[in-house]
């Protein structure tokens, strides 16, 4: 049976006959980034074939079988460097019109990130622009970031809607965001967070505006095919509890998974809000306490940390990331990419600021922004390993070692990707 990609995509039978594979990668060590218990899930000296979209053998190239590296349709040499899973970014708001610099100097002159937001700017700003841009403007604009993450290993991303919170421009970025996959050939996984905030029309009818949400919006996102899942903004200066509940209510009714912007200012119950919606992910975290991180090992849904945004915004207040090891909650990384609070185009500094800002490993850095995070997105087994029957989604990197993709600050030693068995290449910057 052909698999079906999230993007509609056939995917090409593992068992066909094609007498040697389409694509051989061979002088390079893989991090598989399997959990084996073997760091890494290291292979040295390995090599990885690949038929069609999908990955049928890996192993060190002294173990390949005839059969499997004879007769390669293409072959790419990775001259001694590292291939990873390419990169997923399960959290970024990367479709928007227009910046938010200004703000970024009112909060290094003092203000706060609610404040700004409560007088006026922050999301509701983004909005504004947003509102007013066409369909074909919102994608010239939103195209170098995508490009950007691409560049830096990217093969997965989640685009969300939000800066719309109309029906007509929430549709319009959720679009944007379906063409730009298709224009640069990324997978792109899109989510509906219309619950991000109040709109200036609302500000005084709450009720009205979720009843908009809940009724019209979801719907109406469900039907076109629009959206992957539903995310809400769960905060003082957003939306509470109860109100999130709503939202996954409707989300839920339409047959759609759900997230959460959880505990990111406040510790507001969001952690255990999403738990107790068996939610796909919780992202930010800052505030979770103990019991929410409890609650979400017994979910099963993942901690996305955004440490950009705890980086922008100048908090102090970690993550417990301790709490979340301890039990048992998987951890992922993104860049939460967006124009007010986490401006971050790459995924590897990202990566850095996990590590250096919250403590994670590397290991658990690059693992965060492959194995960890295709749950996030439903694409367990199908991207974020390197291993026979995955899709072919990978990076090339000039570097010594794994860690050194948390390591190194501003370059970047991707050389190629491979999405979906076609090799790109990237000259990097290190």
């Amino acid at each position: 049976m052909r698999k079906i990609c999230q993007d509609g995509r056939r995917e090409d039978d593992l068992n066909r006959e094609t007498g040697g594979p389409d694509l051989l990668i061979r002088n390079v060590h893989v991090a598989t980034m399997a959990d084996t218990g073997e760091a890494y899930g290291v292979v040295r000296d390995g090599l990885v074939a690949v038929a069609g979209r999908r990955i049928t053998w890996v192993g060190a190239a002294r173990a390949v079988p005839r059969e499997v590296a004879a007769g390669a349709g293409h072959i790419l040499d990775g001259e001694g460097g590292w291939l990873t899973p390419g990169l997923i970014d399960c959290h970024t708001h990367l479709v928007f019109a227009g910046t938010r610099a200004g703000e970024f100097e009112m909060r290094l002159r003092g203000m706060t990130y609610e404040a700004i937001a409560r007088a006026g700017g922050g999301i509701r700003s983004t909005v504004a622009a947003t509102r007013t841009a066409t369909e074909e403007q919102l994608c010239d604009a939103s195209e170098w970031r995508m490009k950007a993450l691409a560049a830096h290993g990217v093969t997965t991303v989640e685009i969300k809607s939000g800066y719309g919170l109309d029906v007509d421009t929430e549709l319009r970025m959720l679009r944007v965001a379906r063409t730009l996959g298709e224009r640069l050939a990324v997978r792109v996984s899109r989510t509906l967070l219309a619950a991000h905030a109040l709109p200036p029309e609302y500000q005084d009818r709450r009720e009205a505006y979720l009843d908009l949400v809940c009724g019209t919006v979801v719907a109406r996102a469900a039907a076109e095919n629009l959206v992957h899942a539903v995310d809400a903004f769960c905060e003082g200066i957003a939306f509470t509890p109860a109100e999130c509940a709503r939202v996954f209510d409707a989300a839920v009714a339409h047959r759609l998974p759900v997230r959460l912007h959880a505990d990111q200012l406040s510790p507001f119950g969001g952690a255990e809000l999403a738990a107790r919606y068996r939610a796909r992910s919780a992202d930010h975290l800052e505030y979770a306490t103990d019991a929410g991180c409890r609650a979400l090992a017994a979910a099963g849904t993942t901690a996305v940390l955004l440490p950009g945004a705890y980086y922008t915004l100048g908090e102090s207040h970690r993550p417990p990331v301790d709490a979340l090891r301890r039990h048992g909650v998987r951890i992922a990384v993104a860049t939460d990419l967006n124009p007010g609070s986490s401006p971050v185009t790459s995924p590897l500094l990202a990566m850095n600021m996990a590590c250096v800002l919250f403590g994670l490993t590397p290991e658990e850095a690059l693992a965060g922004m492959t194995r960890q995070a295709a749950p996030v997105l439903g694409l367990e087994g199908e991207v974020g390993v390197v291993s026979p029957g995955a899709c072919a989604d990978l990076a090339l990197w000039d570097v010594d070692h794994p860690s050194e993709l948390s390591y190194w600050i501003g370059a970047n030693p991707c050389r190629a990707v491979v999405r979906g068995g076609e090799v790109h290449d990237h000259p990097g910057t290190r």
